[in-house]
């Protein structure tokens, strides 16, 4: 099972129903014990990176994504959720749950801020590439991105007004800064070629 972790903020739906579109077992939920026996955790958000650090330490969810994540449990983080997996957030100059060490800038840029719409990503190798073409498409909604220490764990980069990292991957640990969910068939292989490498690589029973 692929447990989507409820924290109060992000489009928990439309996630959940490109799941069952490909045919994966998953549940929405603010469970530990759900959080805890699930195969593959995905953790998706919209929103403030304050609000969404202050529902996570309210309900206590935070200790629970770092402890099983920390034990190599696969987690893919969704736009705010990606960005939360980081140090810290310019947004409020929020603390986040440091499991990748690096810093979520806003940007700084003549165009358009927030990012909306659909934008292509240079890819590097990754499991989570698997049947997408290089400079693909998918669908951005923000206004801040994120900037790794290790710019080894940077699989994908998108252009607007600078180079940023779109998708990361470092251990156990995926981040896209799109929807998957909301960008057609290629986003639809990232989800099913995470859920599988999330079966293939985990420690739960």
């Amino acid at each position: 099972m692929i447990t989507i972790i409820d924290y109060g903020i992000g489009n928990l739906g439309s996630v959940k129903n490109a799941l069952d579109k490909l045919g994966i077992n998953s549940v929405v939920s603010s469970s530990p014990k759900d959080i805890e026996k699930a195969k593959g955790l995905i953790f998706p958000g919209v929103g403030s990176a304050t609000a969404g650090m202050e529902n996570l330490r309210k309900s206590r969810l935070d200790k629970v994504i770092i402890d099983q994540t920390r034990n190599m449990k696969p987690i893919l983080g969704i736009c705010l959720g990606m960005q939360l997996l980081f140090s810290e957030s310019e947004e409020g100059n929020t603390k986040c749950l440091n499991l990748i060490e690096g810093k979520v800038r806003k940007f700084n840029t003549e165009l358009k801020v927030p990012q909306i719409g659909w934008n292509s990503i240079k890819q590097k190798p990754s499991r989570l590439f698997k049947g997408i073409k290089d400079n693909s498409y998918f669908y951005f909604v923000h206004s801040y991105y994120c900037v790794p220490d290790m710019k080894s764990i940077e699989i994908g980069v998108t252009e607007y007004g600078v180079d940023f990292c779109s998708v990361v991957e470092k251990d156990n640990i995926f981040g896209v800064q799109f929807h998957p969910e909301k960008s057609g068939e290629d986003g639809l292989k990232l989800l099913k070629n995470y859920v599988r490498l999330a079966y293939a690589n985990n420690t739960s029973n």
